[in-house]
């Protein structure tokens, strides 16, 4: 019986990009979302800790599922291990993401000014 897929989930939250993995995935019944369901995180026994993930722990501890707007996925990947979760500036590195444009928004604004 092959291993149980994992998928690495990257995604844009606020002005912050989050790389998450997960066992479950998948499109929700609620329009416009994706479901993630089941998140993996490394193990506690590293001597060194990312304190990036520690966040991510901390903000997705206790959640069993967790709704991420379609407009916020950036990719989605199958993967063959989990790695370490991450949270990135959207800004610094990420040069290529850009928020997705709110429509209504005039002159082509893209919701800085909410």
């Amino acid at each position: 019986m092959p291993a149980q897929s994992v998928y690495k989930v990257i995604f844009q939250n606020g002005n912050q990009v989050f790389e998450v993995f997960a066992r479950a995935i998948y499109q929700s019944d609620m329009w416009g979302f994706i479901e993630v369901e089941e998140f993996v995180f490394g193990e506690r026994s590293k001597i060194v800790v990312d304190p990036s993930e520690e966040k991510l722990k901390n903000e997705f501890n206790g959640v069993t599922r967790s709704y991420i707007p379609l407009q916020a996925i950036i990719r989605i990947d199958e993967v063959d291990k989990e790695g370490s979760a991450r949270i990135t500036d959207a800004g610094a590195g990420s040069g290529n993401v850009a928020r997705f444009p709110l429509p209504g928004m005039p002159g082509g604004q893209q919701g800085d000014d909410l």
